[in-house]
C-alpha cells in the first residue's frame, strides 16, 4: 500500500512540474538555512560539554562594584586557589589556575610567536578532559620546564606528535623546555583555546601570584559530587573577609566571590576575560530566522496546493466514486508533501556541502557536519516529517473534503474563504520578508554610523605594537628614541591601553569627596596627547619642562571633571590619588576633551591619564606619504631592539573590525537570509500570479477584444495579488521599528530610526513583489486573445 502511495505521489509531482519545482526550490532553501542554523546552534550549545567532570566544575568569579553597578570579573589573584583548597577541604576536590600568555618558542632555526599559550597548574589535564595523544594527563606538567603542545603545534615544530615527545623547545631563546605531552586541538567546542600549555609555577613570584588584590589568572574549582555550589557560595563572604577584608577596606574595594558553572562560561560574555564567548541573543535570532524562512516555504506549498484544487477536483471526485475514503485521500496528499520534502531535503544536503566553506568564512570559524553520528539524521527526519505534515495538512484536508458530485460536474468553486486564507498566508510571508529587510537596513546603517563617527581622536596613520616580549621591554627607550629621530615618524607613545582596547578601572581619593571614586585609567608617557591628537580644553599637556610631572601630575577627561563636580577650569590644581598605583597625591594639570576610548556601545567613562610606568602597547604615528617606506623604518628599528622576535602590528583604525565583529557578522548573515526569504516568498507569489493568469485566461481575451489596453489588464491582474503585500508591509513596519529600537539599545551612540528607512523598506518589498507579479501579468496581457476565445 505504501508503495502505491509513493507511485501516485510521484506521478502527480511529475504531472505538475512547474508547481512542484517552485515548491521543491522553496523548501530546499528553507531546509538548507535550517541545517546551517542547526549546525551553528549545536556547536554553540556543545561548548565545554565534553568534559567528564563538567557538571562539577565551576569558574570562580570576582564581583565588583563600579559606580553603583555590579560586575562579575573572571580574573583572580593566584593566591585564592590554594586558600580555597585549604578552607574547603573535602568540598572542593581540586583547583586549577589558568593564565593566558604569549612567548617566542624555538626549535633549531624555527621560531614562532605563540599567542595562544596557557600557563596552568599541574592538574589542568586531570580536571579538564582535553584528550592527550601522547603523555599522561596527571604527570605531563609536573616539572617546571615541561610543555604540552597541541597536535597541530607539534606538527608545525616536529612534523608529527610522535616526533615531538621528549624533544626540547626553547622559550624566549633562553629557557629549554621538554615536550611531555601532545593534546588534540581544542577546536571550537571549548571556551579555552590554546596551542601550547606550560607550568604556571614559573610565575610564582609575579605580583598577581603574591598579592591578594592583584588579579591575573582564571580559577576553576571541582566540587565533590555531593556538594552543591550554593553551599560553597554561602561560605565565600567569610572567606573574602578572612583573607582580603583589611586590604579591600584600605583601597575602598567592594568585592565578593561567586561560582559560575563551566557550561555557562561560554555565554558569559561580560566577564572581562579573553576566552571564546558566544551570544545567546544571536543564537535565538538565527533560530527565529530559520523558522521564519522555513515557514515561508511551507506557506508556498500550502498556497500552491490549494489553488490547484480545482484542477484536481475531478481526480478526487472519481476516487471517491470508486470507494476511496477520506482518510485514504488525506494520506495520499500528505504523502505527496512528504515526498516533495524528502526530495528538497536531499537537495539541501548537497547545497549545504556546497556553501559550507562560505558559511564557515562568514562565521569566523569552521563547523563540521558529523555524518557518522545519528543527531544529524534525526534532525533531517524530523524536518521531513514536520515540514511534510505542516505543509501538506491543510491542502490534504481541504482537497479530501470535496463533494464528488460537484467535483465531477466541474461546478466546484474554491470560494471566498479559500481565497482569503491564501491572501492571509501571503501577508504572513511578506510580513516576515519586510521585517528582515528593515532589520538589514538599520543594522547596516548603524554599522556605517559607528564606522564613520568622529571618535575625538585621530586614528589615521597610527600603528599599534604590543609590548609582548622581554627584549622590546628592556630596549623600549632605545626603540622609541630611534623612531622619533626618523623623518617618517611623527611621534611615539607608550601606553597601558590603546583606544578600543583594554583600560584598567581604579579607585581614587578625589579632593572634595569623602567617598572613593572609580575611573578608567590610562598609564601613558608625555607623547599621548600629541600622538592621538587629543584636544586640551583647560590647562596644559604633560611636559618635560616640568620635571615633577612624572610623579605629581595627571590629566583627566571632561567626563571625569564633571563626575567629580568640577568645570574643566575648576579641575586644574585639584588633587587626586590612585589607591593602587600612586605613592602620593597628584595634581590635575590639564583636562582633555572627551574621546571614545571604549566601544560605542558604552558611554564615555571618566578617565584619568597618568604618567605611571605600565608599558603594554606602543603607538607609532607615521607621517603621511610613503606608508611602506615608513613601515620599513619601524621594522628596522624593532629588529634592532628585539632581534629574536618578528614585528607584529596593527593599524589603530582597524579596531572597528575587532570591536564590532559580531555585529558586522550579524549584519552580513541577516542580509543573506533576508534575501533568501524574499526570494522564497516571491516564488510563491509567482506561482499565484501564474494561477491567476491561467484562471482568467478567457476573461483577459474578452477584455482585449472589447478594447482593454495591456496596461489596464496588467493593473487588473496585479492589484489583487499586491493587496496582501501592502497589508504585510503595514504590519512589518511597526514590528520592525520596535525590534530595531530594542537592538539599538545595545549602543550608547546610535543612529536614528528616520522615516525614510521604513519608506525604503516598503519600496523594496513592494517593488520586488510588483516585478514578480508583472512578469506573469505582462505575458498574459500581451497574449493573442484569439487563442483564449477559440475554445468558447
Amino acid at each position: 500500500m505504501f508503495s502505491n502511495y509513493i507511485k501516485t505521489a510521484w506521478r502527480t509531482i511529475a504531472k505538475n512540474k512547474a508547481f512542484s519545482l517552485i515548491n521543491i526550490l522553496g523548501l530546499t532553501i528553507g531546509i538548507t538555512v535550517c541545517m546551517m542554523i542547526y549546525l551553528f546552534i549545536m556547536n554553540e550549545f556543545s561548548v565545554d560539554k565534553f568534559h567528564k567532570n563538567g557538571d562539577h566544575i565551576y569558574r570562580v568569579m570576582r564581583g565588583i562594584e563600579v559606580d553603583s553597578k555590579s560586575m562579575n570579573i573572571a580574573y583572580l589573584s593566584g593566591m585564592q586557589a590554594p586558600a580555597l583548597l585549604n578552607d574547603f577541604k573535602g568540598q572542593i576536590v581540586s583547583a586549577v589556575r589558568v593564565g593566558q600568555n604569549d612567548n617566542l618558542f624555538s626549535v633549531g632555526t624555527k621560531s614562532f610567536h605563540e599567542k595562544k599559550e596557557l600557563d596552568v597548574d599541574p592538574g589542568f589535564f586531570s580536571m579538564f578532559s582535553f584528550p592527550l595523544i601522547k603523555g599522561s594527563a596527571g604527570e605531563a606538567l609536573n616539572d617546571l620546564n615541561s610543555v604540552v603542545l597541541t597536535e597541530s603545534t607539534a606538527k608545525k615544530y616536529f612534523g608529527s606528535a610522535e616526533e615531538a615527545m621528549g624533544k626540547i623547545i626553547t622559550m624566549n631563546k633562553t629557557t629549554p623546555m621538554k615536550v611531555t605531552g601532545v593534546a588534540k586541538d581544542p577546536g571550537v567546542n571549548s571556551h579555552l583555546d590554546f596551542d601550547i600549555v606550560t607550568s604556571l609555577e614559573r610565575y610564582k613570584e609575579a605580583s598577581w601570584m603574591t598579592n591578594w588584590v592583584n588579579n591575573g589568572v582564571y580559577t576553576y574549582v571541582q566540587l565533590a559530587p555531593t556538594v552543591p555550589a550554593t553551599q560553597i557560595e554561602k561560605a565565600l563572604p567569610a572567606f573574602v573577609e578572612k583573607y582580603m577584608g583589611a586590604e579591600l577596606r584600605k583601597f575602598g574595594f567592594h568585592w565578593n566571590l561567586s561560582l559560575t558553572p563551566l557550561k555557562d562560561v561560554y555565554f558569559d560574555s561580560k566577564a572581562g576575560d579573553n576566552v571564546r564567548h558566544g551570544d545567546k541573543t544571536v543564537v535565538y535570532i538565527f533560530l527565529s530566522i530559520a523558522i521564519l524562512i522555513l515557514l515561508i516555504a511551507c506557506i508556498n506549498f500550502m498556497n500552491l496546493s490549494t489553488i490547484r484544487a480545482a484542477e484536481r477536483s475531478k481526480e478526487v471526485g472519481l476516487r471517491k466514486v470508486f470507494g476511496a475514503m477520506r482518510n485514504s485521500l488525506v494520506r495520499q496528499f500528505i504523502g505527496e508533501s512528504v515526498l516533495l520534502t524528502t526530495m528538497a531535503c536531499l537537495l539541501s544536503v548537497a547545497f549545504l556541502l556546497l556553501v559550507m566553506p562560505w558559511y564557515n568564512q562568514l562565521l569566523g570559524y569552521s563547523l563540521t557536519v558529523s555524518w557518522n553520528k545519528w543527531p544529524i539524521y534525526l534532525f533531517l527526519i524530523g524536518i521531513i516529517l514536520v515540514v511534510g505534515f505542516l505543509a501538506g495538512s491543510y491542502p490534504a484536508f481541504f482537497l479530501s473534503a470535496f463533494s464528488p458530485i460537484q467535483a465531477l460536474k466541474g461546478k466546484l468553486k474554491l470560494g471566498r474563504g479559500a481565497s482569503s486564507f491564501r491572501q492571509a498566508l501571503v501577508v504572513v510571508q511578506f510580513s516576515i520578508s519586510a521585517f528582515l529587510i528593515i532589520g538589514t537596513i538599520i543594522i547596516t546603517k548603524q554599522m556605517n554610523y559607528v564606522k564613520s563617527k568622529q571618535l575625538g581622536y585621530n586614528d589615521q596613520q597610527i600603528i599599534v605594537i604590543p609590548i609582548d616580549n622581554s627584549d622590546i621591554y628592556k630596549n623600549l627607550n632605545r626603540f622609541k628614541t630611534g623612531l622619533q629621530a626618523e623623518t617618517g615618524v611623527q611621534s611615539v607613545s607608550v601606553v597601558s591601553g590603546e583606544p578600543g582596547g583594554f583600560f584598567d578601572s581604579n579607585t581614587f581619593d578625589v579632593e572634595g569627596h569623602l567617598e572613593k571614586q572609580n575611573a578608567s585609567t590610562e598609564c601613558a608617557d608625555f607623547e599621548l596627547v600629541k600622538t592621538l591628537g587629543l584636544n586640551i580644553i583647560a590647562g596644559r599637556d604633560f611636559s618635560a619642562a616640568y620635571p615633577t610631572d612624572s610623579t605629581d601630575a595627571v590629566l583627566i577627561n571632561k567626563t571625569a571633571a564633571s563626575k567629580f563636580g568640577w568645570t574643566p577650569e575648576q579641575a586644574l590644581g585639584k588633587s587626586i590619588f590612585n589607591l593602587v598605583r600612586d605613592a602620593h597625591k597628584r595634581r590635575v594639570v590639564g583636562v582633555v576633551e572627551d574621546f571614545n576610548f571604549q566601544s560605542l556601545k558604552q558611554n564615555i567613562n571618566a578617565l584619568v591619564i597618568s604618567p605611571v610606568n605600565d608599558k603594554r602597547q606602543i603607538l607609532v604615528k607615521l607621517n603621511a606619504g610613503n606608508l611602506q617606506s615608513n613601515l620599513e623604518l619601524v621594522k628596522n628599528a624593532y629588529a634592532k631592539a628585539a632581534p629574536a622576535y618578528p614585528l607584529e602590528y596593527r593599524f589603530l583604525n582597524e579596531q572597528f573590525e575587532n570591536l564590532y565583529r559580531k555585529d558586522i557578522r550579524q549584519q552580513r548573515i541577516l542580509s543573506v537570509f533576508a534575501g533568501l526569504a524574499i526570494f522564497v516568498a516571491c516564488l510563491g507569489l509567482f506561482g499565484l500570479a501564474s494561477f491567476t493568469a491561467n484562471k482568467r485566461f478567457h476573461e483577459i481575451g474578452v477584455r482585449k477584444v472589447i478594447g482593454a489596453s495591456s496596461q489596464s489588464i496588467v493593473l487588473l491582474l496585479s492589484k489583487d495579488l499586491l493587496k496582501p503585500v501592502l497589508i504585510a508591509t503595514c504590519i512589518a513596519l511597526p514590528a520592525g521599528y520596535w525590534a530595531m529600537h530594542q537592538w539599538l539599545q545595545n549602543f550608547a551612540y546610535k543612529t536614528g530610526l528616520e522615516w525614510w528607512i521604513f519608506l525604503l523598506a516598503a519600496i523594496i518589498i513592494f517593488g520586488i513583489a510588483l516585478l514578480t507579479v508583472s512578469v506573469k501579468a505582462v505575458k498574459a496581457a500581451m497574449a493573442n486573445p484569439v487563442k483564449s476565445l477559440r475554445s468558447e
